[in-house]
């Protein structure tokens, strides 16, 4: 049973810190993606708050992978998915709300299995 618990931890952080470096690079490199520039006007974000959230998603990559601050890497996704689905209920964009439930449930799911490789 504990062998799966650490499987699905592991998938879940891979999953985490890949989605968590993969958004800083889409974020980073807004202007050549209409689709990332489109959403983020749309959420009332601009140019200038661009390197907060690049630093922030870089951040939180770095911290999941290591175990002292796992907990504190996932708190720090969970509240950055919870402030872009204020953002989204803001500005009437109920899409991508809901679209964001399934990634605030995996840093949840993720503090409460725990690090993978800690004994």
């Amino acid at each position: 049973m504990i062998m799966v618990k650490n499987i699905i931890s592991l998938a879940l952080l891979v999953v985490s810190v890949s989605l968590s470096f993969k958004h800083a690079w889409d974020t980073a490199h807004y202007q050549s993606n209409p689709a990332s520039l489109t959403m983020m006007t749309s959420l009332g974000i601009n140019r200038s708050a661009v390197p907060v959230f690049v630093f922030l998603t870089v951040a939180v990559g770095i911290l999941l992978l290591i175990p002292k601050t796992f907990f504190l890497g996932n708190m720090l996704n969970a509240m950055s998915i919870v402030m872009i689905m204020g953002l989204a209920l803001h500005a009437g964009n109920y899409r991508i709300a809901l679209i964001e439930i399934p990634f605030l449930a995996m840093p949840l799911i993720m503090t409460w299995l725990k690090y993978p490789f800690k004994n």
